[in-house]
């Protein structure tokens, strides 16, 4: 449990952006609780405008500008929150960069 809800929370757009916020509530945990709280921290980002929200059919989809979400903790303060989402979303292992390694 190293990263809290908010991180996660953060993470869930970079990795699907057509994620239900019931999905991502699941991944954290599958309690309803939890799933308002993940409304909270979603509507908390929206409100910061690190996290923007667009209208897609029935869904909505959430993406992240990585240059603009900035963490807040005065320990990290002004710092871009696309540093630490991209640590936590770039994976060597993925099918693509073994097939480009393969292929090499």
């Amino acid at each position: 449990m190293f990263l809290i809800h908010h991180a996660r929370v953060l993470i869930a757009p970079t990795q699907d952006s057509d994620a239900r916020l019931r999905d991502v509530a699941e991944r954290i945990g599958s309690t309803e609780r939890t799933e308002r709280a993940v409304h909270l921290i979603v509507a908390g980002l929206e409100a910061a405008e690190d996290l923007t929200r667009t209208r897609v059919g029935r869904r909505n989809r959430y993406t992240i500008d990585f240059t603009v979400a900035l963490l807040r903790h005065p320990a990290e303060a002004d710092r871009p929150a696309g540093n630490l989402l991209t640590t936590f979303t770039h994976r060597e292992d993925t099918p693509a960069a073994e097939s480009g390694r393969a292929a090499s």
